[in-house]
């Protein structure tokens, strides 16, 4: 016990050194500005005193790298201004995340993968992603879009076995599987998905049979896991799965509307569902989400994405085309003055998502009481990640889906297409990128080297 209280003592130390040799620097620099010390310092001079993690990690870096263009903006305006004053902006990088295509397409998609190979001649694209463009003269070949068609079909059908076995829910692979897995929080918006589940839900108990038979039949798919002490994320959890037991064994709705949690995701069953994708879901409110990666995985699958201008999807939107993407919602810059109304109390509750809510509260999906958090944090807390904002903009871009999904000669090119565009998002390029322009070191050639140590009788 001692030993460790003689540590942290230690450590503590460390860091006061570091703090206060970085701001006899700093106040050096800027004489007249004694406000940025306060601001700056790795110590928050609360009670009990706190340490800036990140502001220490700053200034123990070397380079300071966000992993999207709109992330890597925000951190050198908002939280870390001060510090690219001090150091310049050259110490602030970006280098846009990247997937590997050898597992989230050879690996998971392993027919879609000999398809595009029987068309480029060779596997070479899996070292090199940027040979997909080679795909695009095949966008209107007809043999082609009818394979690509059988082998998402096929991996539908993989993927309601799947839902079959684990949850007990058959589903229709002929419907538009629509899928959002990640990890569960509050600005990843899931309880955004399924508000706009249940607007579908009683749009279609209010058709008539006749309206039913032209609407598009869905699969809402969701899946991820919670952090254990976070309620709300379980709370989110908790209604998807109710709500997907009132839809799911409603005669009225029958095929036209399932809901699925996926229990247990992880990685391998990602390798299932990313594949069978139609439609994904990264909602998150703009300006909240770093970069995100399974945007890439499901558009190097043959998967289109609805999505807000937020991390990743706006890199994948420019290299893709804003024609292949479903696009909705406030933009990041106009996020913080719609809090700022918000917090006043000068907003007004979508009138669609108070329909919602007040089925949530009528009890069709068990005790009410259970969900109250999730309407009160957008009702009376001020709706911080702008559900309420987003909503009708939302419902009103899966409406638009609804319309391309049913042209499926259409929607697979803007598949087909989509794919060909997604060479730059390889971790092979964001390796590169970190090789050269953070890490500083060059790439070893590991064949000469090789030989190298068999003519001198080295080991390899």
């Amino acid at each position: 016990m001692l030993i460790a209280i003689a540590n942290i003592q230690f450590f503590e130390k460390i860091i006061y050194d570091i703090n206060l040799n970085f701001l006899q620097q700093v106040e050096k620099r800027f004489p007249k500005d004694r406000e940025m010390l306060s601001r700056v310092s790795i110590i928050e001079e609360s009670q009990p005193k706190m340490i800036r993690m990140a502001y220490l990690a700053i200034i123990g870096s070397h380079k300071v790298n966000g992993v999207a263009e709109l992330h890597s903006d925000l951190i050198k305006t908002t939280i870390f201004k001060d510090f690219v004053k001090i150091y310049g902006p050259d110490k602030f990088t970006n280098v846009t995340n990247g997937i590997t295509p050898r597992r989230w397409l050879h690996q998971a998609n392993p027919r879609l993968s000999e398809l595009i190979a029987s068309k480029l001649g060779s596997y070479e694209f899996l070292k090199d992603l940027t040979l997909l463009n080679k795909l695009e003269p095949f966008v209107e070949d007809k043999e082609f879009k009818k394979e690509w068609a059988e082998i998402k079909y096929a991996n539908k059908v993989r993927m309601a076995q799947h839902i079959l076995t684990a949850t007990g829910v058959s589903v229709n692979p002929k419907a538009l599987f629509d899928v959002q897995v990640k990890r569960i929080h509050e600005y990843k918006r899931q309880q955004l998905n399924i508000f706009g589940v249940i607007h579908r839900y009683l749009a279609i108990k209010k058709m008539t049979p006749e309206e039913r038979k032209k609407l598009q039949p869905r699969v809402s798919i969701f899946g991820g896991k919670a952090a254990p002490g976070y309620w709300m994320a379980k709370t989110i959890i908790h209604l998807i799965n109710k709500v997907g037991e009132v839809i799911n064994n409603d005669k009225d709705v029958g095929d036209l509307l399932k809901v699925v949690f996926v229990p247990d995701y992880n990685v391998s069953k990602a390798e299932i569902i990313i594949p069978a994708s139609d439609i994904s879901e990264h909602i998150s409110t703009a300006g909240t989400e770093a970069s995100g990666t399974s945007n890439m995985k499901f558009v190097l699958n043959g998967g289109l994405v609805i999505g807000t201008l937020d991390g990743a999807n706006i890199e994948i939107t420019r290299e893709i085309g804003e024609q292949n993407v479903f696009l909705f919602g406030n933009l990041a810059e106009d996020v913080e003055d719609l809090r700022h109304n918000h917090y006043y109390g000068n907003y007004q509750v979508n009138a669609e998502l108070l329909k919602v809510f007040d089925c949530i509260k009528s009890g069709t999906f068990g005790d009410e009481g259970a969900f109250g958090a999730l309407i009160s944090a957008i009702v009376e807390h001020g709706d911080y990640y702008l559900v309420s904002d987003d909503f009708e903009s939302y419902c009103q871009t899966q409406d638009l889906i609804d319309v391309a999904y049913k042209n499926q000669d259409e929607w697979v090119s803007k598949c087909i297409l989509s794919v060909s565009r997604m060479g730059f998002f390889t971790s092979d390029r964001c390796i590169n990128e970190y090789a050269d322009s953070i890490w500083n070191i060059e790439p070893l050639a590991v064949k000469e080297e090789n030989e190298t140590r068999e003519r001198t009788g080295l080991k390899t």
